[in-house]
């Protein structure tokens, strides 16, 4: 398990660096002792279900930790999640007790008990009321994702098929024992197992900051020059990131940054990327991997890697899961999670149905075209898979989001952003020109508006992850798409 490769690590190099914070530098002996330290803290709650409210820092790892110690089920609850969807999360796995910081929102949304320190950013918190809850058996961790629709579900996870990921990407990776930063929020599942778990089985240090010291300022606002400066500073080995960062360092590449030679591996997740924009960090030297996965693996289920990179797949599954395509559908087994809360004819599976079109060619490379759900079918009765229009046209860097809608309509229409103000309706249209050169005449974009704000997750129209809330947007742009339709009728 995790914690028992960390206590290893901490024998056999007791004094290399495991952590860093804002707060300092941990050795892997003073990870392991200060992690004690909180299970013995936090023992008194052996077997009930603990909610985690915390932004990046040791002691979301140290409460991590001491979970698996004490069978505490952990549920992550996201600093990015809105109101509705915390209580949604909390009486939805039935949590007991929550550790969060003292004058956060938590105990105005859920009747809490008094608080009492845990560590030194961190309190513990009863509720008053704790809500009865159905959850499998071997239940560690319990985690909930923004979907593009309704309600997160918790998904059940056990501590063996968390270290399962961990150590498959870990093996397959062979990057140097070096500096990991963090960049996503540890209340995300691929932060938490591919990030910070990987790196300390690899025997390297995890680099956790606020998201502020990043360059991140709410949800949509990022300084570019703080995150290089921090990169610089840091020097890591490996991160992980979404497109629209990946974006950003593409452009700044481009005009002359550099980045550290210390990096390996950008590692490339949520959102489909568009083969053009992993092209374009090749083409200038950037060691980019995308992977893909879902919470009901545990995260990561294949992933490019140093020594086997396809651009435009989402690499070769991992050693530990076994991944065949059903009509069209990506199907995992091997590392299927327990099933999800209060939903027992969930619990068992030993095949995850992912929902999302793809293929495997004959070398063994996973590719993911779309998702089923997402599936648009025209009024001419042919399928089309939105995520793959959007690539196309997404691959003219210009471009920084599209949506394409067209069910049980005659043709495509694009709902578009461009950051760049003097990319122009002509601009656009030629744009978009070349796109459609790639797309059968079924699949063809034929009309198009300019979105008056980007989507962002703070508008509802983005999942934390990026993917388009559709239905959200639909409903958001009703009358624009309609009025596009009725213009353009043929």
């Amino acid at each position: 398990m995790i914690w028992e490769a960390v206590q290893q690590s901490a024998s056999t190099q007791p004094n290399s660096l495991a952590f860093i914070d804002a707060d300092g530098a941990y050795s892997y002996a003073e990870l392991v002792e200060k992690t004690q330290s909180v299970a013995q803290s936090l023992s008194q709650y052996a077997g009930q279900v603990m909610g985690l409210y915390a932004g990046n820092s040791i002691s979301w790892l140290l409460v991590d930790f001491a979970c698996q110690i004490n069978e505490i089920v952990l549920v992550p609850l996201p600093v990015f999640f809105s109101n509705q969807q915390l209580v949604h999360a909390i009486e939805t796995a039935g949590v007991d007790v929550l550790i969060h910081s003292d004058n956060d929102r938590l105990c105005d949304l859920v009747e809490c008990l008094d608080g009492s320190p845990l560590t030194a950013n961190l309190i513990s918190s009863s509720l008053a009321k704790p809500t009865d809850t159905q959850k499998p058996k071997q239940t560690a961790k319990i985690t909930f994702t923004s979907g593009s629709t309704g309600q997160p579900k918790g998904v059940c996870l056990s501590n063996q098929q968390q270290f399962n990921v961990a150590d498959a990407i870990q093996q397959s990776l062979h990057l140097t024992a070096g500096k990991h930063l963090s960049v996503l929020p540890f209340s995300t599942l691929l932060e938490n197992t591919a990030g910070a778990y990987v790196t300390l089985l690899n025997g390297g240090c995890v680099v956790a900051l606020p998201s502020e010291e990043l360059g991140f300022n709410g949800s949509s606002q990022f300084d570019i020059a703080v995150f290089f400066e921090v990169l610089a500073e840091q020097q890591p080995v490996s991160l992980i990131i979404l497109a629209e960062l990946l974006m950003a360092i593409v452009h700044k590449v481009e005009m002359g940054w550099k980045l550290p030679t210390s990096i390996e591996m950008i590692a490339i997740g949520g959102s489909k990327v568009p083969s053009r924009l992993l092209e374009q960090a090749d083409a200038l030297g950037l060691p980019v991997f995308e992977g893909y996965g879902l919470s009901e693996c545990g995260s990561v289920v294949s992933l490019n890697t140093p020594g086997q990179r396809l651009i435009g797949s989402v690499g070769k599954p991992l050693k530990h899961v076994t991944v065949q395509i059903n009509n069209d559908e990506v199907q995992v087994s091997g590392n299927s999670f327990l099933g999800y809360v209060n939903d027992s004819t969930s619990w068992g599976q030993r095949l995850v149905e992912t929902g999302d079109l793809g293929y495997v060619d004959e070398h063994g490379f996973l590719y993911i075209n779309g998702r089923k759900k997402n599936l648009l079918i025209s009024s001419f009765a042919r399928n089309i898979s939105p995520e793959w229009v959007e690539s196309s046209v997404l691959s003219d860097p210009n471009i920084n989001q599209c949506v394409i809608f067209g069910d049980q309509r005659p043709y495509c229409i694009a709902l578009i952003w461009t950051q760049n103000k003097q990319f122009k309706k002509a601009d656009i249209d030629a744009s978009l020109s070349a796109a459609n050169q790639t797309l059968p005449d079924y699949a063809k974009v034929k009309v198009w508006i300019r979105l008056p704000i980007p989507l962002s997750y703070g508008a509802g129209t983005l999942t934390a992850n990026g993917k388009p809330m559709r239905i959200n947007i639909a409903q958001q742009y009703a009358e624009q798409i309609n009025t596009l339709y009725m213009e353009h009728q043929e």
